[in-house]
């Protein structure tokens, strides 16, 4: 059984290029567009990993992980962040919140592929 992504972005664009590329490479993908539909895909769907942007509609990335992590059925899930903000404005949220993956935009699909294969294989 293929594992399953949550990629959340606000870009179609994005979204649709992370998954062409995460579903070539075996991965199932669910998509969310904004904040609202990440928290509710992530609690329906139980997927295998998170591709988060920072800044989004109806609520940041960040308030997306502190609820996720306020959740036993996402407490584990493992989280990769993605963002166009400058890397000190970045490293400022990922500490606050406590979360360490990262990736910054604009990345080379790949990157992100080969991420994901060493969080969850």
């Amino acid at each position: 059984m293929a594992k399953k992504i949550l990629i959340a972005d606000d870009d179609a664009g994005i979204v649709k290029m992370l998954a062409l590329r995460l579903k070539a490479s075996g991965y199932e993908v669910i998509a969310a567009l904004d904040s609202l539909q990440a928290m509710s895909m992530a609690q329906k769907e139980n997927p295998d990993l998170i591709i988060l942007d920072i800044i989004m509609p109806a609520g940041g990335g960040d308030a997306i992980y502190e609820n996720l992590q306020n959740s036993v059925k996402t407490l584990v899930t493992p989280v990769i962040f993605i963002s166009s903000l400058p890397s000190d404005k970045v490293k400022e949220i990922l500490s606050r919140i406590g979360a360490e993956n990262f990736i910054p935009k604009p990345f080379d699909p790949e990157e992100v592929v080969n991420k994901v294969k060493s969080l969850i294989g």
